[in-house]
């Protein structure tokens, strides 16, 4: 297996508000990738989620941490999606920033 690809996205909002933001964001990217996800699951305890997305045969997991000035993300991808892990950090980085900004 892969070394699990590691982010943090620092933010301002406070503990709450960026774990309110996190739900919601889950909630738009299960629309966004109900046609192509078999399978999207995602569960708290406390102010971390453990998440399992299934799309395209390919399985990818990971855990979110939300601390009180950043979220940290650590996501498994399958060696298939490895090779790809630049520029899926890229992107899982950009739309994070954008989901934490404060509005």
């Amino acid at each position: 297996m892969p070394k699990p690809m590691t982010i943090s996205i620092p933010h301002q909002l406070g503990r709450a508000e960026a774990k309110r933001r996190i739900q919601e964001g889950m909630g738009q990217a299960r629309a966004q990738l109900g046609a192509v996800a078999t399978s999207m699951e995602d569960s708290w305890s406390g102010d971390r989620m453990d998440f399992r997305v299934v799309a395209l045969a390919q399985a990818v997991s990971g855990r979110i941490e939300v601390r009180e000035d950043a979220i940290d993300m650590e996501v498994e991808l399958p060696w298939a999606l490895a090779m790809l892990a630049g520029k899926l950090k890229t992107r899982i980085q950009h739309q994070g920033t954008l989901m934490l900004e404060k509005k």
